[in-house]
C-alpha cells in the first residue's frame, strides 16, 4: 500500500478510498465549476485536462509513495463527495506533511472539507507519520483557511509556492 494513505478509513459520514481511474467523471464537476479554481493560478483552463493533470499526480504519489488523496465517499450513498488526504510536499526546500482537500461544489459548505481533514489530522498523529502537518491555502482563500483554522491550525508563514502567494497553516502533534 502507498504510503500515508487513508484507505478503508472512515468518519462520520466519510468513507476513505483510494481514488480510482474511474472516479474521473465524478470528479471532474470540480473542475467545471470555475469557483474551485479561483483562487490557484497556472491551472489549465479547459476541465478535462485540468481533471487528467490532477489525476495523473494523484497516481504518481501513489506510485511515488508520497502519500495522496483519498476519495471521499458518503456511507450511505456511496456517492463521491470530494478529495482529502496528507501529501508530501516541498516549502521552502523542506520536506512537510500537507493535509490537502477539495470537495465537490454540490457538497460545500456541509464540513465535509472539515471532517476529512480532521480524520487525516488525527490518523497522521496517531500513527506517527509527522511532528506537525501543514495546509498549503492561497492567501485569498478564506474558506478553506477557516476549515485550517477549524482543525486547530495556525498560520505559520506566508510564501510563495507553485507561483501562488500562499498561508502555510500548521499543527503539531
Amino acid at each position: 500500500m502507498s504510503a500515508y494513505l487513508l484507505t478503508s478509513e472512515e468518519s462520520e459520514r466519510l468513507l476513505f478510498k483510494k481514488v480510482q481511474p474511474a472516479d474521473f467523471e465524478k470528479w471532474l464537476p470540480f473542475h467545471k465549476e470555475p469557483l474551485s479554481s479561483q483562487y490557484w493560478s497556472g491551472l489549465p483552463k479547459d476541465p478535462k485536462v485540468a481533471c487528467q493533470q490532477q489525476f495523473d499526480r494523484i497516481f504518481e504519489r501513489y506510485n511515488e509513495n508520497l502519500g495522496g488523496m483519498n476519495a471521499l465517499f458518503l456511507k450511505n450513498t456511496n456517492i463521491l463527495v470530494g478529495l482529502c488526504g496528507l501529501l508530501v510536499q516541498q516549502v521552502n526546500d523542506k520536506q512537510e506533511l500537507e493535509i490537502g482537500y477539495s470537495i465537490l461544489p454540490k457538497f460545500w459548505r456541509q464540513g465535509f472539507a472539515f471532517e476529512a481533514a480532521e480524520k487525516c489530522k488525527l490518523v497522521a498523529f496517531e500513527r506517527q507519520w509527522a511532528k506537525s502537518l501543514i495546509s498549503i491555502i492561497q492567501i485569498n482563500n478564506i474558506p478553506s483557511q477557516k476549515t485550517a483554522l477549524k482543525n486547530g491550525m495556525l498560520l505559520d508563514f506566508t510564501t510563495t509556492y507553485h507561483n501562488n502567494e500562499v498561508h502555510i497553516f500548521r499543527i503539531h502533534a
